[in-house]
C-alpha cells in the first residue's frame, strides 16, 4: 500500500504559501509508516517546531490500474474519507530553499491521518464540502470543485508513472487555512456535516 499525495491542488493554498499555480499535478508519496488511523492521538515530533495541519479528501483505490484512460478513471474508487497531511513547515521551507526533496517534512511517522471511509454512492466527487475545526473553531473549509486537478485527472496522471494498486490512498490536496498545531489541540474533520476525524495532539 502506498500513500500518494497531491500538493498545491487548491489555488488559494498555493498562494498562501507563496507558491505558483502548477501546470500539472505536484506529486509526493508517504510510506505506510506515515499512516495514523482510528482517531489515535498524533504525538508531536521533537524535530520540528512548526507542524501544520492540511485537511484533504482521500480516495481509496479499488483495483490495479496502469495508464488509466479518462473515461475509466471513475471506476477505480468507490469510497472516500478525510485525512490530515501533517507537514513540518520549518523543515520543508529549509529543504525548498536548498532545492531538495520534501520527504523529511512530509513523510515522517504518523504524518498521514485517515478517517473512516464511507461509500461515495451517487455523489459528484467534484462537489463535496469538507472542513476542519481546531479546538472548536473553523480553520479550513473547502469544496472539491475548487481543485485545480480533479480526482479523475489525478488518477490518469499518476497511473502514467506508477501502477495504482488495490488499497492505495490518494490525498487530493488541501484548501487554504493551514496553520500550526500544538500539544493539547483537538482536530475534528467533517465531510459535509458528518464527522470523520476527531483526535488530539499530544
Amino acid at each position: 500500500m502506498k500513500i500518494i499525495c497531491i500538493g498545491r491542488n487548491y489555488g488559494k493554498h498555493a498562494l498562501e504559501l507563496g507558491n505558483g499555480i502548477p501546470e500539472q499535478p505536484v506529486i509526493f508519496c508517504k510510506p505506510d509508516t506515515a499512516l495514523l488511523k482510528n482517531n489515535e492521538p498524533f504525538y508531536h515530533p521533537d524535530f520540528s517546531n512548526d507542524i501544520h495541519h492540511e485537511v484533504e479528501l482521500v480516495i481509496k483505490i479499488d483495483k490495479i490500474g496502469k495508464s488509466v484512460l479518462p473515461n475509466f478513471s471513475h471506476q477505480y474508487y468507490s469510497s472516500i474519507s478525510l485525512g490530515i497531511d501533517f507537514t513540518a513547515r520549518d523543515i520543508q521551507n529549509n529543504l525548498k530553499a536548498k532545492g531538495l526533496p520534501w520527504e523529511l517534512a512530509k513523510s515522517f511517522d504518523h504524518s498521514a491521518v485517515v478517517g473512516e471511509f464511507v461509500p461515495l454512492h451517487n455523489q459528484d466527487i467534484q462537489n463535496i464540502d469538507f472542513s476542519l475545526q481546531k479546538n472548536g473553531a473553523l480553520v479550513q473549509k473547502g469544496n472539491t470543485s475548487d481543485m485545480l486537478f480533479s480526482v479523475n485527472e489525478i488518477i490518469c496522471f499518476v497511473s502514467q508513472y506508477m501502477t495504482l494498486k488495490t488499497g492505495d490512498l490518494i490525498f487530493t490536496g488541501t484548501p487554504e487555512g493551514v496553520s500550526k498545531v500544538s500539544i493539547g489541540d483537538r482536530l475534528e474533520a467533517f465531510l459535509g456535516t458528518q464527522k470523520l476525524l476527531d483526535f488530539l495532539i499530544k
